[in-house]
C-alpha cells in the first residue's frame, strides 16, 4: 500500500509553489518593464528625430542624413558648378588653401567638395586667388561654415545612419578613394552618357596593393578653355615620398586610348568601376 501523504507537508508545498509562481510573475513584469525602458540605439531612418534643433533623418536609408543632402535641383546644380570649377582650376594652379599633405586623387575630391559648400564671399575670393570667379549662386541649404556636421562630411562605414554616428567617428573630414566610393557615393552607370558634371569615376587596380582605388572627377564641357571635347575629367596622380604627383586634365576620348588598357574608362575594361554620384546629390 502506498504511504499516506502528510497533509501538512502538502499544504506547505502548495503554498511554496504559489509563492514561487507569484515571484516569477512579478520578476517577469519587472524585467519586462526594464526592457521596455532600456535606452535603445537611436535609429534615424524615415522618422524625424529632433536633436540640437535639427531633424536628423535618413529618408533614403543611404547612410547620409537628410540635413546634409542637397534636396533641391537648384542647390544640386549650383554645387556641381562650383565643385567642377574648383577641381578644374587645380590643374592650372593648385591652391595654397589645399593642404599639401592631402594632395592625392581623393584629396582633390574632398578639397573641391568643401570649397564648393563654403560661402563664396569677398573673403573667399581673396583667399583663393584672382583666377576664381562666381559660376553660380551659393548652395542655399547650408554652408560649410554652418554645416550640421561641421567639416566632417564623409561617412567612414557602411552602416545605416543612427544619431550616435554624429559622435562615434562614423563621419570624418578624411576619406580615401575606397571610402568615397563605398560609403559616400552611389553607382550610376558604366555608360558615360549617364554621367553629369561633378560625378566621379572609379578605377580598381589590384596590383597597387596599398592604394588600389583611384578616383577622377567628371567635368564634362570645360569652363576654362574653348574646346570641342565635351567630356573632360580632372584627377590627381597621387603622391609618394619621392613624388608629390600632379593634377591632370584630360578628355575621356583621350583616356580611351591610354597606353595602359587598365586606365581606359570603357565598359569593356574590368578595372573601370564606372560613374558614381555623391550621395549628397542623390
Amino acid at each position: 500500500m502506498a504511504p499516506l501523504r502528510n497533509s501538512q507537508n502538502s499544504i506547505g508545498g502548495d503554498f511554496f509553489k504559489s509563492a514561487l509562481t507569484a515571484l516569477v510573475i512579478t520578476c517577469g513584469l519587472f524585467f519586462s518593464s526594464c526592457v521596455q525602458f532600456t535606452p535603445s540605439v537611436r535609429v534615424a531612418t524615415s522618422l524625424q528625430i529632433e536633436h540640437q534643433g535639427i531633424h536628423w533623418a535618413d529618408s533614403d536609408s543611404d547612410g547620409i542624413p537628410d540635413p546634409i543632402e542637397l534636396t533641391t535641383s537648384s542647390d544640386r546644380e549650383n554645387f556641381r558648378k562650383w565643385f567642377a570649377m574648383i577641381a578644374e582650376l587645380q590643374f592650372y594652379n593648385e591652391s595654397n588653401q589645399w593642404n599639401i599633405e592631402q594632395r592625392d586623387c581623393a584629396g582633390l575630391v574632398r578639397f573641391a567638395m568643401r570649397e564648393a559648400l563654403r560661402r563664396h564671399d569677398r573673403a573667399w575670393f581673396s583667399r583663393m586667388g584672382a583666377e576664381y570667379s562666381s559660376v553660380a549662386p551659393d548652395v542655399r541649404k547650408f554652408s560649410l561654415e554652418k554645416s550640421p556636421v561641421g567639416e566632417k562630411l564623409f561617412r567612414t562605414n557602411d552602416n545605416s545612419f543612427i544619431l550616435d554616428d554624429l559622435d562615434n567617428g562614423s563621419f570624418n573630414e578624411f576619406a580615401d578613394a575606397q571610402s568615397l566610393r563605398s560609403y559616400n557615393s552611389t553607382f550610376i552607370s558604366r555608360d558615360r552618357r549617364q554621367a553629369k558634371t561633378g560625378d566621379l569615376l572609379f578605377f580598381n587596380q589590384p596590383f597597387a596593393q596599398e592604394f588600389p582605388y583611384h578616383v577622377m572627377i567628371y567635368i564634362g564641357r570645360s569652363g576654362s578653355v574653348a574646346a570641342t571635347e565635351p567630356d573632360w575629367v580632372v584627377y590627381h596622380t597621387g603622391n609618394s615620398p619621392s613624388d608629390r604627383g600632379q593634377v591632370k586634365k584630360v578628355a575621356l576620348s583621350v583616356l580611351d586610348k591610354h597606353p595602359d588598357k587598365k586606365w581606359r574608362p570603357l565598359e569593356s575594361n574590368q578595372n573601370f568601376l564606372g560613374f558614381y554620384r555623391l550621395k549628397i546629390l542623390d
